[in-house]
């Protein structure tokens, strides 16, 4: 029994041919289909030029287990979240590698209600059965159906019932950037919504065209190098905002008027104070690699702060227990209770949007006092073999200063004037670090100095 290892932590992601290729995807049907016994399940697959042959050959597995397919064609990952719960059935699977090299692909699989399935809660099982591949003969009378569907207008009315068009009076501008990948036609649908309502926003699209080809590279805007197009945009129009999204807009990236990259931890204050004027009292989940500023924000607002551990499937785990109305990663991923406490791309530009145009602010005005308030080092990656010693190592030469700790996820330690959190990656062979201060980035420099000596004399 060969293993598969293009079964991660939280989905499925591989490299084509070795890892990955329509053999594999046809067991990866099978295996769901046999082991969550669904009815009927959507599928769906991002622009990569193999995510309609694996999906296809998922959907033949999916059938031979008895299950009937409903294919949305070429989508975003949020898409199927919602196919799966607009439609009240029994799960869904997304054919997509996001934001990993071109010669990758993967998967991305819930159950009913959008719940994420991951190590934790099926995915193992699937996996199991798939490098098994002891499936029964395939009974031609029991063969599920499959069926092209579209669910893009239902979407649409989703994603715009979280704003008030009657708020856009002013002229707005938008950059919005889709990278090439799946975006290009959600953001469409919503161009024409503005327009039928005349509200006097303009869309300059930028990497408009889904294509599989990546002309112009993977779309990652976490990754500084990847920012330049969406910024040198922004300037060019003098727009009031950038908006870019990852391979399968699951993460929106903002950038201010000044074409500045705005970090998504800000992203989140902000959302959080939002949902709050609307909701007071709510619960707010944030991931503990930086707090202090959401912490400070969503207690000011009212409402309480919940820390996760991070991750999609911990946070909305998470949001379901507390019934929180939002939670926010610092890494762009943005969950929302009305959207079956799913990640959406596309619900955060719209908020940040209609609250310049509420509060008649310019994004750097609305997050330059948070940013003075909690200026943070952002997430710094260390490619190392000995995470653990290095973890111990360092928590060993803070531990006299140090005032509170946690192990929520790696460890955070904090000061009276600074914080961090070093964690392992849950993905990738990495050492990841955050810190944050209470309106000092002297001391950010100065810490950092000393922790990346402790790493590199590791």
């Amino acid at each position: 029994m060969a293993a598969l290892t293009c079964f991660k932590a939280y989905d499925i992601r591989g490299e084509l041919g070795t890892e990955l290729n329509d053999d594999i995807a046809y067991r990866i049907g099978r295996a769901y289909g046999e082991f969550i016994r669904p009815k009927t399940i959507v599928v769906g697959g991002d622009i990569r030029l193999t995510s309609e042959s694996l999906k296809l050959a998922l959907a033949n597995g999916l059938r031979d287990a008895g299950t009937n397919v409903l294919d949305i064609g070429m989508s975003g990952t949020e898409e199927i979240y919602f196919a799966t719960f607009h439609l009240g059935i029994d799960g869904g699977i997304e054919v997509t590698a996001s934001h990993n090299p071109m010669n990758y692909n993967g998967m991305k699989l819930v159950r009913e209600g959008a719940r994420p399935i991951s190590g934790d809660t099926g995915l193992r099982d699937v996996q199991r059965l798939a490098e098994a591949n002891e499936f029964e003969s395939v009974d031609e009378s029991k063969r599920g159906s499959y069926e092209r569907i579209s669910v893009l207008d239902a979407y649409v009315d989703h994603l715009m019932s979280y704003i008030d068009l009657s708020n856009f009076t002013k002229p707005i501008k938008l950059v919005i950037n889709s990278g090439n990948g799946a975006a290009g036609h959600v953001i469409d649908e919503i161009e024409k919504r503005f327009k039928k309502a005349k509200a006097p926003v303009t869309f300059i699209k930028v990497h408009h065209e889904a294509d599989g080809n990546f002309p112009n590279g993977i779309p990652n805007p976490l990754l500084p190098e990847c920012r330049k197009e969406t910024s040198d945009a922004v300037r060019a129009h003098d727009a009031n905002i950038g908006i870019a999204f990852d391979g399968d807009f699951d993460r929106c990236f903002m950038f201010d008027e000044n074409a500045e990259f705005i970090e998504g931890y800000y992203i989140v204050g902000l959302l959080a104070e939002a949902f709050l004027h609307k909701e007071p009292g709510a619960k707010i989940i944030h991931d503990p690699r930086l707090t202090w500023n959401t912490i400070d924000v969503v207690t000011k607002a009212g409402g309480v702060p919940v820390m996760s551990k991070t991750g999609h499937a911990f946070i909305k785990e998470r949001m379901r227990e507390e019934d929180a109305v939002y939670g926010g990663e610092m890494s762009a991923h943005h969950y929302f209770r009305d959207f079956a406490y799913c990640d959406s791309g596309m619900i955060p530009w719209l908020l940040v949007a209609e609250l310049l145009a509420v509060k008649g602010q310019t994004l750097s005005q609305l997050v330059t006092e948070r940013m003075q308030a909690y200026p943070c080092s952002g997430e710094i990656n260390y490619k190392v073999n000995n995470a653990k010693e290095i973890i111990e190592k360092i928590e060993k030469s803070y531990n006299e200063t140090c005032v509170k700790k946690e192990y929520v996820d790696g460890l955070s330690m904090e000061f009276s004037s600074y914080r961090f959190n070093i964690r392992t990656s849950n993905t990738e062979p990495l050492l990841r670090i955050n810190l944050e201060s209470r309106g000092d980035p002297a001391v950010l420099n100065t810490q950092l100095e000393f922790i990346n000596k402790q790493i590199l004399s590791s």
